[in-house]
């Protein structure tokens, strides 16, 4: 089970792994992605009846709905959001100090693109894209305990790792150290990130309690994750004072704050405010709302969840880290790479194991898995680098065949990815060094640009050095690959 599974999901486990690592980081990797967003945060939450009318000419005309994210240390920007009746959804970055608008970002960055991949893998239709995260989440939970039932000595296997030994060993080694120090946290992330999920993989926890269709689907949400909904009036409204709203809510929160504010159809007399307050100080990601008619400002409906859902919420707060606490963001930094070691080191010692025929020839069977292997490692590590570099190197307003530029940085993240299957099936096994040189070139040449290119690069310096050391750790691979 513990092979199969493996197998199976491997490929599919590191990238999901690769992409939750990389979000730990997502609003640092989105300032680097955004260098008109590298400013300082401010020291107080700014005034909101001035951003009101400083983002009232962006709303586009029969709005659905607006929002406004509050700015933070990791986010120091205003980030208007709006969805329109028809067309896509619009998104700007405002300056929290003068309230002028930013230049358009044109790309997704990490939070708009690695984040939705990592639970998602970016496709939406009938959240097939979800239904293979949680199958590879599922597989995930069997081979954790069955890797804990397989290595017994586990205590032996924490202290042995001998890098001297051939490459079945080695791999052996590390699969067992990697997958030892961290098997609480892999079992914590794999968990919680099911549970975050729990209305789309076990539906039947709720039905059973609500009617059946679209009235039960509604009840749910409203009981559960109070969603406060009222239909427009079809006349117009004004919109009265955002301030005093939060100076209402900060006592209703004793002192909690929001992080943000959206408003409903907009501009109609049936219009209301959402106000939902800020986690950042704590574990969990509390649901707590407030709603208010956007017009007399009265409180319509206050919401905090019900006691299992807050053991939901703690979970979910444990696998998003949205708190503030650098030390542990970089522990889960450190123990998301180490995810991807075990993934790798079990992938490619699963290959090591079963070795070319008498002739040298790899067994077809062998071959395919060796070139999935490859590019589900390196090749979406490439691919990474790639769409970081598609980020520098694409002009601000480029634009193809109707591709916004946005969408053709996911583009050339594709295209890499795919060309990276195709070289591991072309190449063999010499696709590991040579695909390790091209992802020390990408991760040295982007942290080179953003150096030479972009304002404010102190601003981003830890995603430079980890793009130098990363790119540094994969020369030193291909180099030691190219000698053996």
């Amino acid at each position: 089970m513990h092979s199969w599974a493996g197998i199976v999901f491997g490929g599919l486990l590191f990238a999901i792994f690769w992409m939750g690592t990389l979000s730990v980081f997502d609003r640092e990797i989105d300032r680097w992605m955004m260098p008109a967003t590298r400013l300082v945060a401010p020291a107080t939450l700014p005034r909101l009846d001035p951003v009101v009318a400083a983002v009232e000419p962006l709303i586009p005309p029969a709005a659905r709905q607006w929002r406004i994210d509050l700015p933070t240390e990791r986010t120091p920007v205003l980030r208007f959001s709006a969805q329109g009746a028809t067309g896509a959804p619009i998104t700007r970055h405002l300056n929290p100090s003068t309230l002028a608008p930013l230049p358009n970002a044109g790309t997704l960055g990490a939070s708009g693109f690695f984040y939705p991949f990592h639970y998602g893998l970016m496709i939406d239709w009938k959240d097939v894209g979800k239904w293979l995260v949680g199958a590879a989440a599922m597989a995930m939970l069997l081979m954790l305990v069955s890797g804990v039932i397989i290595h017994r000595k586990l205590f032996a296997d924490f202290f042995t790792l001998r890098l001297d030994k051939r490459l079945p060993r080695v791999t052996l080694d590390l699969h067992n150290v990697s997958g030892v120090i961290g098997v609480p946290f892999f079992f914590m992330i794999t968990l919680s990130g099911l549970v975050i999920f729990f209305n789309l993989y076990f539906p039947s926890a709720y039905r059973g309690a609500f009617d059946a269709g679209a009235a039960g689907q509604a009840a749910f949400q409203a009981e559960v994750y109070g969603r406060y909904r009222r239909p427009p009036a079809g006349t117009p409204g004004a919109l009265s004072s955002i301030d005093a709203m939060v100076a209402r809510a900060g006592r209703e929160w004793g002192g909690g704050v929001p992080y943000f504010v959206r408003v409903w159809w907009p501009g109609d007399a049936q219009s209301y405010v959402e106000l939902r307050r800020s986690y950042a100080g704590e574990i969990t990601m509390n649901l707590d709302q407030l709603y208010f008619d956007a017009t007399t400002g009265e409180l319509l409906q206050r919401f905090e969840a019900a006691p299992v859902m807050r053991v939901q919420r703690v979970l979910s707060g444990l696998h998003f880290i949205q708190f503030r606490h650098g030390t542990l963001r970089w522990l889960y930094f450190v123990l998301g790479l180490g995810g991807c070691v075990m993934i790798a080191s079990g992938l490619v010692f699963w290959l090591a194991a079963r070795p070319v025929d008498r002739t040298g020839n790899d067994p077809p069977g062998r071959r395919a898995l060796q070139s999935l292997c490859i590019g589900g490692v390196s090749g979406i590590v490439v691919a990474t680098l790639a769409y970081l570099a598609a980020n520098r190197l694409l002009p601000s307003e480029a634009a193809w065949a109707g591709w916004r530029r946005s969408e053709l940085e996911v583009l050339v993240f594709c295209l890499s990815w795919l060309a990276c299957f195709g070289h591991a099936a072309w190449r063999g096994a010499r696709a590991w060094q040579e695909q390790a040189g091209v992802i020390a070139a990408l991760a040295l040449l982007c942290a080179g640009m953003n150096l030479l290119t972009t304002p404010h690069p102190g601003a981003v310096w830890g995603v430079d050095a980890g793009l130098a050391v990363g790119g540094m750790l994969a020369a030193a691979c291909a180099r030691r690959w190219g000698r053996r």
